[in-house]
């Protein structure tokens, strides 16, 4: 898969062409739309499935220094504004700020990021470290490979590798002829 390939796949549904539209608009620095969004997108259309099915929300990164709450809720604010008139809820999240509450959500420590990149390259599943920035420039740090493939193996890169197995479980209700290479074969 190509990174135009890639990119054709995911403006297949309308939210996910919006949110790329808009992006440069919530003048946020480091703007990313990623996650599920993304690799749920390829691996529906793989399926012959409607491209938004089982896609729950669409999550985008950013960065910034300022580490309030309210700095980011203001961001949040904005968000909802920008894509008030789209289905689904649209999740920001100030890559800045995840160590801060990260114990509190998983009950494990996680190292400061260093930007809405670094917060991508940790992602649980190597396939599914994906992103799109504001500019239309497609992010994927280990490449499309494994999404391509419908491969799912662990993230080298991640600092919570015990969240691995339920992640991919979750995955595989979904799209059950994902193939899991468990630790054996990491990137």
């Amino acid at each position: 898969m190509t990174e135009q390939e890639f990119l054709t796949l995911v403006r297949r549904i309308p939210v996910n062409a919006a949110i790329l539209d808009r992006l440069p608009d919530l003048c946020v620095p480091q703007a990313h739309l990623t996650a599920g969004a993304l690799f749920g997108t390829v691996w529906n259309v793989q399926a012959g499935r409607p491209p938004g099915a089982e896609i729950a929300d669409y999550d985008l990164f950013y960065w910034d220094d300022d580490l309030s709450y309210e700095a980011e809720d203001a961001v949040i604010r904005r968000a909802q504004l920008l894509f008030a008139d789209l289905p689904g809820p649209v999740e920001v999240r100030n890559q800045a700020r995840v160590h801060l509450w990260f114990r509190q959500k998983t009950g494990l420590d996680r190292p400061a990021l260093r930007s809405a990149r670094d917060g991508i390259d940790q992602f649980l599943v190597a396939g599914t470290a994906l992103g799109i920035d504001a500019r239309g420039e497609v992010y994927a740090p280990f490449g499309l490979h494994d999404l391509a493939a419908g491969v799912l193996r662990p993230n080298p890169r991640n600092h919570t590798p015990g969240l691995y197995q339920a992640k991919v479980d979750s995955y595989r209700r979904r799209w059950p002829w994902l193939t899991d290479t468990g630790f054996a074969s990491s990137p």
